[in-house]
């Protein structure tokens, strides 16, 4: 049985990264990974099914268990990756998507070498904070530094096997899809 693939799906806070992952996933296989994370949870998201919310203390000592492929702080919070599906998953043939931060991504190319790394990219600095804006998830102060980060993230998206600009998020669907078609052959 031919072993399924590890797609990291990375880029700035508001780019996209779940409508694109979430619209591709409608039409085509593939598990995607919940990460945990300390932040608390925006208005609809549900523990386990957006994301595991942990306390600190309970995300700690999973760090001390190597419950996690990866993990790292994102504004003054942890995310991280339970290991526990993914493995299971791509042994089984199925693809595994994981949508992360650039720290995250890099620990897992390190130890994941075969993994697929793709890169979400805003049209503009000046499209991402509209987007954020319109989120109403955040303050001003925190958009800020949503901003600030994001310039660091695409300053490091040449890391990356993939780039794609999120114009359109049918567009950013489709190239995705040849990325996977791409990478699957």
């Amino acid at each position: 049985m031919k072993k399924g693939k590890l797609f990291v799906i990375s880029g700035p806070s508001g780019v996209g990264k779940d409508t694109i992952i979430n619209e591709y996933l409608k039409n085509n296989e593939g598990m995607l990974s919940i990460s945990a994370t300390t932040r608390k949870p925006r208005k609809g998201e549900v523990d386990k099914k957006d994301y595991y919310f942990l306390t600190k203390k309970k995300f700690e000592k999973w760090i001390k268990k190597d419950n996690f492929l990866e993990y790292a702080t994102y504004n003054d919070n942890y995310y991280g990756t339970p290991k526990s599906k993914i493995f299971e998953n791509l042994d089984k043939g199925i693809d595994v998507f994981l949508i992360i931060d650039v720290q995250g991504a890099l620990q897992i190319k390190e130890k994941i070498n075969e993994s697929v790394l793709i890169f979400i990219m805003p049209p503009s600095l000046e499209e991402l904070e509209k987007r954020l804006k319109n989120r109403n998830t955040d303050d001003e102060n925190m958009i800020k530094n949503r901003l600030k980060i994001a310039i660091t993230e695409i300053s490091m998206s040449d890391m990356y096997n993939y780039i794609i600009t999120n114009n359109k998020i049918e567009t950013s669907v489709d190239k995705l899809k040849m990325i996977i078609e791409n990478e699957k052959n």
